[in-house]
């Protein structure tokens, strides 16, 4: 199937979106990589960029559910920002992984030195109340699935912990 399946149309729905580290490299395991998806998504969301209905963080990629007035703009705009602080962190530690990022980048991105993501973020519309849910689960569950907690809202870099109505890292609109 072409790309087009993966398009935002619907400026208006919500999307399931993922972001992956490019070779699925753990840069997540690190929590200051993680804070900076976290401040990324804030930020988007103080600007009225993003509406964030979900979401998971895990060591080399993350799940958003998502919507905004030009999500695909949104989404680039984290995606490049969010590369951009990860590579000057990387450099600043004299990482080995930017050896890596270097290495696996793409031959076409002649712009840059380093590759932090896959291109692309797979968006696929949400189609009513039973496929949000159904992707919720799913997000909220991932980490399960992989063995790192028996309970969903254990997992610290998810929106599990906000539809429980606890405290989570960053809001998101739990009523659609």
């Amino acid at each position: 199937m072409g790309r087009d399946r993966y398009r935002i149309y619907d400026r208006d729905a919500p999307y399931f979106l993922t972001c992956t580290v490019l070779q699925w490299l753990p840069l997540f395991a690190q929590p200051a990589n993680v804070q900076i998806l976290l401040d990324s998504l804030r930020f988007l969301q103080s600007q009225d960029r993003l509406i964030l209905y979900g979401y998971v963080i895990l060591e080399n990629h993350c799940h958003l559910l998502a919507a905004g007035p030009d999500l695909g703009q949104a989404i680039a705009s984290f995606k490049s920002f969010t590369a951009g602080r990860i590579v000057k962190r990387l450099q600043e530690r004299h990482s080995p992984i930017l050896d890596l990022l270097a290495f696996h980048k793409a031959r076409h991105k002649v712009d840059r030195e380093y590759q932090v993501w896959q291109e692309g973020s797979h968006p696929e519309q949400i189609q009513g109340e039973a496929m949000m849910r159904q992707k919720l689960e799913y997000i909220h569950n991932n980490p399960v699935a992989r063995g790192y907690v028996d309970n969903p809202v254990h997992w610290r870099y998810s929106s599990a912990r906000n539809y429980a109505r606890q405290e989570g890292l960053i809001e998101v609109v739990t009523q659609w």
